[in-house]
């Protein structure tokens, strides 16, 4: 009988953080002759499967990105649609997220977004915050150029002030200055669509990140898409600039 997906799964070999490009709404919507909008509203359904199935092979860490700062350029009625749909979404799956322990976190400006979506955002955040089973990060309002450029500001500051000093300057003074300061560096990468692109996408996190790519429109990634994603992950040598030798050693 032919072994299972799921089966096939190295339960010792599970990436610690994946990070989702979530595309292909727009596209999978005029392929069945619907609307923009509906395909976002139909890409729920991705969301939650991707939650649980990281829940199912004990992922840590799930960022998705959800609305960049060049979404904002969209048009209005889209972005206000989004924008409806990430409330409404977050009141309905919150109690859900809340019992299965995921805990809801987001990173971007999000001072740009409406205050309806930040104030049930932030209270579903608060909810989640002392859950430990899983972190569920929304990336909205955020482009990882603005996030860099944020983090040399604030270095800055803190260097006039005299809070740090020259020695102190390194890699993970600038981690701790990003807006994903809390979250591991990203094991696994995926983007859906077709498109082979990053995106202003987590480009600090993703330095040696496996970088994934399907033609799976996001509406139609299901749990059977994410274990071939974790599959090919499993497939590859991992070796941070060493040779496989001394990985073997």
């Amino acid at each position: 009988m032919e072994t299972s997906l799921v089966e096939q799964i190295d339960k010792n070999n599970i990436p610690n953080h994946v990070a989702i490009i979530m595309d292909g709404n727009g596209r999978w919507a005029k392929k069945n002759g619907k609307e923009r909008t509906f395909g976002h509203k139909s890409a729920l359904g991705a969301v939650r499967s991707s939650i649980e199935t990281c829940r199912k092979l004990g992922i840590k860490y799930l960022t998705l990105y959800a609305f960049s700062t060049e979404n904002w350029n969209r048009p209005k009625l889209e972005v206000n649609v989004l924008m409806t749909l990430l409330s409404s979404a977050i009141k309905d799956e919150i109690n859900e997220l809340h019992k299965n322990g995921v805990r809801l976190n987001m990173i971007g400006d999000l001072s740009k977004l409406p205050k309806k979506a930040f104030k049930d955002l932030t209270q579903a955040m608060d909810k989640t915050k002392d859950n430990t089973a899983c972190v569920l990060t929304l990336a909205l309002s955020y482009g990882s150029k603005e996030e860099l450029l944020h983090a040399m500001k604030s270095i800055a500051q803190k260097y006039k002030h005299g809070e740090i000093s020259d020695n102190d300057f390194n890699e993970e003074l600038v981690h701790q200055n990003l807006y994903t300061h809390d979250l591991p560096m990203v094991d696994l990468m995926i983007r859906t669509s077709g498109e082979t692109r990053i995106s202003n996408f987590l480009l600090w996190q993703i330095a040696y990140a496996e970088l994934y790519f399907t033609e799976v429109l996001w509406p139609d990634f299901n749990e059977k898409e994410f274990y071939k994603a974790i599959l090919n992950y499993q497939n590859r040598e991992r070796r941070f600039g060493k040779i496989s030798e001394q990985l073997t050693n």
